[in-house]
């Protein structure tokens, strides 16, 4: 039986959380509420912005211990077999009054919810003007971090609904609240975290947040520039673009969020790790933490909750696991690059742009490039590096120390098992963010990155393509991605492609770089191809004799209409803004 606990919320690493605390705000009797009392100590005020904190997430493995990659074509989650929240999602399940993925074990209602930490956002914001605070510099800095907090929940939320109501007071007549337009919301969180930016730098406010433990968790300015360069992609691309940015704004707000970052001493991750702690830079940073005081990790922007791999999407050797949770995709395994064996030439395995040559995904169009390099035979060799960092596969290392094999053949250590919860479905198990040494005795598995260095150099590469006007991808474009790329060793994608060649291509690199990351489920509903991707999910069959056999794990799922590229607005949500405005607010199929 699945074990369900309470995640720890990001609130209890908070700056000064022995502060934290209950306060009371008094209602008056004719419907005035009353403020004031929570801002007249430096105490009162410090320990009110902390409490706008409280509304981020464990995000990585918040649905009841489930990792969002089962609700997309990077996995199929094992716990479908207990009737699990990826296996009600599939089926489609989701309507304006129940959302599979809402209202379960970490993860709340996220519409009001979110409502409710920029309500918090709001209430602050109104009153640090006049609150009572030590110096200017304090006061500057809560409002710095009030203001990215707001803008980060308001991104939480138009990612999931599209364009939703502003509301910047704390209070305001609910009648003549009208939702807006995703393009709108997008400018208000823009203008919140550049309002941020600007905001001088401070010993609480600045780049990174102070090499202290309390502290870890501190909005920061790289955070609006992260904050800016999603949503500038996102209000660009063909989901959400209603015409009020452009890609040619999007690639200069990408640029200028990757450039800011860099000149403030944020880079990808590159320490090296002995031979038996992991296979390559890459591979050791997901299952490692944030150091204090910064010296190996520059990469990550925001981190928030340990995951939880070992136990809930684990191997059934650790001593303790439950269950094998997202078990990676064929259709994952498929994106990884085929290198030759000095790694100077790198090619996808398929052809992206038709990769399949039949509806169940059983027939590979190969890659013409390929022939020669990849081996049916001995589908795991000659491939990207970060496949093996990413995902278990029939041969891989259990352990680098010891070097003894998984094995996912009939009667092995990992056998697959689609009948049993604690065994791979697929054929395959996720190895990203897990710790070798992580079990019963002790969880050593990674934090999960909500923002990171590596998804800017890749936005701003997406967003450079689009806005060009020469029909062929920009060199900066190129050198973002191959930035990206050359971290582990593999060759660069060549300049002078088409941009139709070049979207391609980042769209699939994307999908291995940032795997397991939540971004996959995000990016095909904002590129529209929903339907093209979310359809069917295949494995790997390892056979006795040493050969290999694609199989269909799934091929029922329901949740990729085009009504499934947005959350539907909560039923009550959408009839009390109809009743407002007097036309209908729901999203488009809903």
């Amino acid at each position: 039986m699945k074990i369900n606990k309470i995640i720890s919320g990001v609130l209890s690493l908070l700056i000064l959380s022995s502060f934290i605390g209950c306060t009371e705000i008094e209602d008056h009797p004719d419907g005035r509420t009353d403020y004031s009392d929570l801002f007249t100590t430096n105490r009162k005020t410090y320990t009110y912005m902390n409490q706008c904190y409280g509304w981020i997430l464990n995000y990585g493995m918040n649905y009841n211990y489930t990792m969002l990659a089962g609700c997309t074509d990077e996995a199929k989650d094992s716990w479908e077999l207990q009737n699990g929240v990826t296996r009600k999602w599939n089926e489609g399940q989701l309507s304006p009054f129940s959302n599979p993925l809402e209202g379960i074990e970490g993860n709340p209602e996220n519409y009001n919810y979110y409502y409710q930490g920029i309500r918090a956002c709001n209430i602050f914001l109104t009153n640090i003007p006049t609150a009572c605070v030590y110096s200017e510099d304090i006061r500057n800095s809560f409002k710095a971090q009030v203001l990215t907090l707001r803008a980060f929940y308001y991104l939480q939320l138009v990612k999931r609904y599209g364009g939703v109501p502003i509301i910047t007071t704390p209070d305001y007549d609910y009648t003549k609240v009208k939702r807006g337009t995703f393009g709108e919301c997008a400018r208000q969180i823009l203008a919140d975290c550049q309002a941020a930016i600007d905001i001088p730098t401070v010993e609480e406010w600045g780049w990174r947040s102070l090499d202290k433990e309390n502290y870890r968790h501190v909005m920061t300015k790289a955070i609006c520039a992260a904050i800016r360069s999603q949503i500038s992609l996102y209000a660009a691309s063909p989901l959400y673009n209603d015409g009020t940015i452009t890609w040619t704004e999007a690639a200069e707000i990408t640029k200028k969020s990757l450039d800011d970052c860099l000149a403030n001493n944020y880079e990808l991750y590159k320490k090296q790790p002995n031979a038996t702690a992991g296979y390559s830079p890459y591979d050791v940073y997901f299952y490692s933490r944030t150091d204090l005081p910064v010296v190996n990790d520059k990469e990550t922007i925001m981190e928030v909750g340990q995951m939880y791999m070992w136990n809930y999407a684990g191997l059934p050797t650790t001593d303790g696991q439950t269950d094998a949770g997202a078990c990676p995709s064929q259709e994952l395994l498929d994106a990884y690059e085929v290198v030759n064996g000095d790694m100077t030439e790198s090619y996808p395995l398929l052809n992206l742009e038709s990769p399949y040559l039949d509806a169940n995904h059983l027939q590979p169009n190969l890659n013409s490039a390929v022939q020669g390099l990849y081996n049916r035979a001995k589908p795991y060799e000659n491939r990207d590096p970060r496949l093996k960092a990413s995902i278990y596969y029939d041969g891989s290392k259990l352990n680098l120390e010891t070097g003894v094999l998984l094995s996912t053949k009939t009667g092995g250590n990992c056998a697959l098992d689609p009948s049993n919860a604690r065994y791979t479905c697929t054929g395959y198990y996720t190895r990203k963010f897990s710790h070798y040494k992580s079990g019963r005795s002790g969880n050593l598995d990674g934090y999960f990155k909500e923002f990171r260095l590596a998804e800017l150099y890749l936005n701003y590469a997406e967003a450079a393509n689009e806005a060009s006007t020469t029909g062929t991808v920009p060199n900066d474009a190129v050198d973002a991605v191959n930035a990206v790329r050359s971290r582990v060793g593999m060759p660069g994608i060549p300049y002078g492609l088409s941009c139709d060649q070049f979207r391609l291509r980042i769209r699939n690199e994307r999908r291995v770089e940032l795997a397991f990351e939540e971004h996959r489920f995000f990016d095909v509903r904002r590129w529209k191809m929903l339907d093209q991707t979310d359809k069917v999910i295949t494995g790997m069959k390892a056979n006795s004799d040493g050969s290999y056999s694609r199989f269909v794990v799934d091929n029922n799922r329901k949740a990729y209409s085009e009504k499934f590229l947005l959350y539907p607005i909560p039923g009550d949500e959408a009839i009390r803004l109809q009743n407002a405005s007097g036309t209908n607010c729901q999203n488009p199929g809903w």
